[in-house]
């Protein structure tokens, strides 16, 4: 595992994998780890939340564990459930066997052998193997508040208890990283529980340093090009923004049509790499691609006039 004791440490090795991170979110990072409290992440989609964490686990030589957050995620989808069709079988082989006895066959049935782990169980069991897992939880936000409360309870011990077979603990809690989109507000009970940070979208400087480095086949005229229009293209009034995901994919598309300028016309037919709401792109489209599109210019002009 490369040194990571000191903030600069980390800020160096996210960049060796191509994220770049402010020294806030590096040192968000760094003492996550150090006190081995779960990283509690906000921010609008596509900023690069959920990258964050595989970047970590590739930095800690480690494996990811995921748990994708929805409407109606429970215990059984999130920590473990028993695998009933084979608990099933299982029973009509005893009994064919003459196993009458329900001490037997409950002991039979209820063993390690015929429990399905979740994400959660996975990631606590991983812990008791060597180096701790990273354990993702994406999108808490859109998971039930019934959830954030058993997740709680989860985070405060990394244990959970399996009425049949006992308790399971993780011997070296997991490097858990949380996000959110915040679509609505998570309780603060569990912020509590967490290191917390907000990231932004980026400066005009810093996305066009992601963009260069993720996408170095891009001129570098367009490149500027791209994230100027995608900076003005942030304070028109959308039901969503384009984050940096968004970004990255639009300079991969125009490589793809061989464009080294942008033009109004290249906008509008590839407005749906930016934009994934039809009153959005509706909104975009025409004139205000255009406008959008000289006031990036006119940045540019203004770059180029300022000394250096």
């Amino acid at each position: 595992m490369p040194d990571l004791s000191s903030i600069e440490a980390v800020q160096e090795a996210l960049l060796q994998r191509n994220y770049i991170a402010e020294r806030g979110l590096a040192t968000s990072l760094f003492l996550s780890m150090t006190l081995q409290r779960p990283l509690f992440l906000e921010g609008e989609a596509g900023v690069g939340k959920t990258e964050i964490a595989r970047v970590l686990t590739d930095i800690l030589d480690t494996q990811l564990i995921r748990l994708q957050c929805y409407e109606g995620l429970d215990v059984h989808n999130a920590v473990y459930e028993w695998n009933y069709a084979r608990q099933i079988m299982q029973i009509r082989l005893l009994e064919a066997q003459g196993e009458t006895k329900k001490e037997r066959l409950e002991q039979e049935i209820f063993s390690p052998e015929f429990l399905i782990k979740r994400p959660l169980l996975q990631s606590l069991e991983a812990s008791q193997q060597g180096t701790p897992p990273v354990l993702l939880i994406d999108e808490l936000d859109r998971a039930d508040e019934e959830f954030e409360a058993f997740l709680l309870e989860i985070l405060s011990d990394y244990q959970v208890t399996i009425p049949e077979i006992g308790t399971i603990q993780a011997e070296h809690p997991p490097f858990v990283i949380i996000t959110s989109n915040r679509t609505r507000e998570v309780h603060d009970a569990l912020k509590r529980r967490c290191l917390y940070h907000w990231i932004e979208y980026p400066t005009y400087e810093k996305e066009l340093r992601i963009v260069k480095t993720k996408v170095p086949d891009l001129p570098h005229q367009l490149a500027r090009e791209i994230v100027h229009f995608l900076h003005e293209l942030r304070t028109e009034d959308l039901y969503k923004h384009p984050g940096v995901a968004e970004t990255l994919d639009w300079s991969k598309a125009l490589i793809a049509l061989s464009k080294n300028s942008l033009d109004h016309e290249t906008i509008d037919d590839t407005l749906g790499t930016l934009l994934k709401y039809h009153d959005d792109i509706t909104q975009v489209s025409g004139k205000t691609a255009q406008s959008l599109l000289e006031k990036a210019h006119l940045r540019m002009a203004q770059e180029a006039d300022t000394p250096t």
